[in-house]
């Protein structure tokens, strides 16, 4: 029975899918009045990676980081939101051939940002105008692990959409998993890039990128 021992690989992967889980319901409960949505994503990252560092509790962590990031990751998402619902109305209501290349085009790039701002926004410090663009930089940057990421989220739609139409009892489990499932499974891909920048400059000094290539640029102390 030693797969049952606390400092097994089962008993450790079973206690972070229950962590993913209150992830995915702290953050469902704190994206409710909707403009919140980029708050709750940025605490998911951070609580995501304590959690997995060892590191407090899963519900402090994710409260901290909530408040801490709240009028930053709000900016953000105004931006983020509001592009996505454009972008959804030019796919179902603008059905012009021309405008297909433009609408991939812009679908492509607002994925890449979408998928390592909310972690950077968790993760660093700095004005919002500069996090959407090192998020660009980075998922560019190290398109393997954005493919990666995009690839892990399209699984999850397709079992989503899979269930929908084939076995309706599984979407309940499915939801209950949710993204919080998701940024568990971000975490070292994005970690694995994170920590070349963490730890190696002043405190006063900010994350920039774009200022120099990626082997160049110095690190900065994350926000613990």
């Amino acid at each position: 029975m030693q797969f049952l021992s606390p400092d097994s690989g089962f008993m450790r992967g079973l206690s972070d899918a229950i962590d993913a889980i209150w992830i995915n319901i702290l953050m469902l409960v704190c994206s409710i009045p909707l403009f919140t949505i980029g708050a709750a994503l940025s605490a998911g990252f951070d609580a995501a990676r304590r959690d997995l560092d060892g590191v407090g509790h899963v519900t402090a962590n994710y409260l901290r980081a909530f408040k801490d990031n709240f009028v930053k990751a709000t900016l953000i998402w105004l931006v983020f939101g509001s592009t996505l619902a454009a972008l959804v109305y030019a796919w179902v209501v603008l059905q012009i051939t021309p405008l297909l290349i433009v609408k991939f085009a812009l679908t492509i790039i607002w994925v890449i940002g979408f998928e390592w701002v909310w972690a950077l926004q968790a993760r660093f410090e700095n004005d919002p105008g500069h996090t959407m663009l090192n998020a660009w930089i980075f998922g560019l940057s190290n398109i393997g692990r954005t493919l990666a990421l995009v690839g892990m989220d399209l699984v999850y739609l397709a079992l989503v959409a899979a269930s929908w139409v084939y076995m309706p009892q599984g979407l309940f489990l499915l939801i209950v998993l949710g993204y919080g499932t998701l940024i568990m499974l971000h975490t070292p891909v994005l970690e694995g890039v994170f920590v070349r920048y963490v730890g190696k400059a002043t405190a006063s000094e900010r994350l920039d990128p774009s200022r120099e290539t990626n082997a160049g640029v110095d690190g900065i102390p994350d926000r613990d």
